[in-house]
């Protein structure tokens, strides 16, 4: 039996619709990924739903962006709106997102940003208001942020869901286990953190396999445990060294070994729960 995907990080890109700056620099994926071009290969994987993640749009688009990609497609199931807690104007922006029926999260990018914008007391202010909204934060940072910027953040707000993105991005072409595995450890001693084993096929360097990605991701699987790991595939960026379909296949090879339960809490269950949907 195959068991079904909730796929936690889909980006679209609709570059007939809005503004994407920082795809001119990306020149591999910088076209349009539409939520039709993704299901026609998803539904043959066993994703059955995908959760749509920002994709760090022009300011003024942001709001929206979120509200399309909220009924963008049937299988398009929540959204994981942009936002700016470093702003005094971040309690209307919740307010408008009360409005946008779809919306589970926010995320504020930071693994682009100056390590300051998140370290003052406004922002961690504002992301303590996100329970009152029943919104998670996605954190994407570097794997040297993890212990500079992502633990004080996650201990300043121990009432916030948070999920970090990309497993806290590893150097994995780089052999770069170590000291990213000593801060993955550390954090997940923090009970409302969780880890997003998403994309990482993106920073495996050339023709990636299993086993090159299993010591990371059996490193997140042990620190967090079954019960606070969710499953994203990072597509389009994902693509930059393998499709869709060989990220799914080596994510089923590598969690093989694990009980049903235990492979259904990754791929679906915990989403459910986490995201609230």
């Amino acid at each position: 039996m195959t068991l079904p995907i909730l796929d936690t990080h889909l980006h679209l890109v609709y570059k007939d619709r809005f503004s994407y700056p920082w795809l001119e620099g990306a020149p591999g994926i910088n076209r349009q990924w539409t939520a039709e071009s993704y299901f026609a290969e998803a539904d043959r994987l066993g994703i059955t739903g995908a959760l749509h993640m920002e994709v760090d749009v022009a300011e003024r688009d942001i709001e929206a962006e979120t509200r399309f990609v909220t009924t963008v497609h049937p299988k398009v199931i929540g959204a994981i709106a942009a936002g700016r807690p470093e702003s005094p104007a971040f309690v209307e922006w919740l307010e408008v997102l009360g409005t946008i029926g779809g919306v589970k999260a926010v995320r504020r990018i930071l693994h682009t940003s100056p390590d300051s914008l998140s370290q003052t007391p406004l922002f961690a202010e504002n992301l303590r208001r996100l329970p009152a909204y029943d919104l998670a934060f996605d954190l994407c940072l570097r794997a040297d942020q993890l212990l500079t910027v992502g633990k004080p953040l996650v201990e300043k707000c121990p009432h916030v869901q948070f999920v970090l993105d990309h497993c806290g991005v590893p150097d994995i072409a780089g052999a770069g286990l170590d000291p990213w595995r000593g801060a993955i450890t550390e954090l997940a001693m923090l009970p409302n953190l969780a880890c997003k084993v998403s994309g990482i096929i993106a920073y495996a360097g050339e023709n990636p396999t299993a086993a090159t990605l299993k010591p990371y991701v059996e490193h997140v699987v042990a620190s967090f445990g079954w019960e606070r790991v969710v499953w994203g595939s990072d597509h389009p960026v994902c693509t930059a060294n393998a499709n869709l379909t060989k990220w799914v296949g080596i994510t089923r090879e590598l969690i093989a070994g694990a009980s049903a339960d235990e492979q259904a809490r990754l791929l679906t269950g915990n989403a459910k729960r986490l995201y609230r949907v």
